[in-house]
């Protein structure tokens, strides 16, 4: 994602005069009116939104994404990641009894399993029909088999095109996911192990007692 403190010259601390002065000084520049891109102009408006708005600025800081500045993997990692966190919320496990990262981690790490399976399956199949395309040919009138075939493969190249975006969101999501450290509690002693305790401790008490 684009630092729109970078974007607007300004330091993260800046307060909102600040801001406004360096968007005034910026725009002067990059207005498409002055000879700006018009694109570059469009970021630099988003970013001076962002940081005048203070819900949106403080989400940033801690975050380092907004929803709408992020392109469409960001946003696509940011769905997946809530989901992940609803089912954590849900997890009827006891805090610290387990790791809520380490599972979702597990979860994206399958779901890329599956999507890049998928991809390759995908890519399998139009590779095959190519090669009936390739053996197929017409000799008079109307081609409805090569037709129908190419369709396949057109739907096929979406479908992969699809399978990739999911990949390329799975694996920014778990970008977001690493580093993350969750601090477990240590498993209970066995019953057996709990029982030995308490017969030294009573052993213990009598030899001193």
């Amino acid at each position: 994602m684009t630092d729109p403190y970078e974007i607007l010259g300004v330091d993260r601390d800046a307060d909102e005069a600040k801001v406004k002065a360096a968007y005034r000084r910026v725009a002067k520049v990059a207005h498409p009116d002055s000879g700006g891109d018009t694109e570059a102009f469009d970021i630099l408006q988003k970013a001076y939104g962002l940081l005048l708005d203070p819900v949106r600025r403080k989400v940033y800081d801690d975050t380092g994404y907004d929803v709408e500045f992020a392109d469409a993997a960001e946003l696509q990692a940011l769905v997946l990641i809530e989901k992940l966190v609803t089912d954590a919320v849900l997890d009827e496990r006891a805090p610290g009894s387990f790791d809520p990262v380490a599972v979702m981690q597990d979860s994206l790490s399958e779901e890329l399993r599956k999507a890049r399976f998928s991809k390759s399956e995908l890519e399998r199949h139009a590779s095959r029909i190519g090669l009936h395309l390739e053996r197929l040919e017409k000799q008079s009138g109307r081609d409805v088999l090569a037709h129908m075939f190419r369709a396949r493969i057109e739907a096929i190249s979406k479908a992969v095109a699809e399978t990739e975006a999911k990949i390329k969101a799975a694996e920014r999501a778990a970008d977001m996911l690493a580093g993350y450290v969750y601090d477990v509690d240590p498993p209970p002693l066995p019953e057996a192990a709990v029982a030995n305790i308490e017969w030294v401790e009573t052993s213990r008490n009598r030899s001193t007692g």
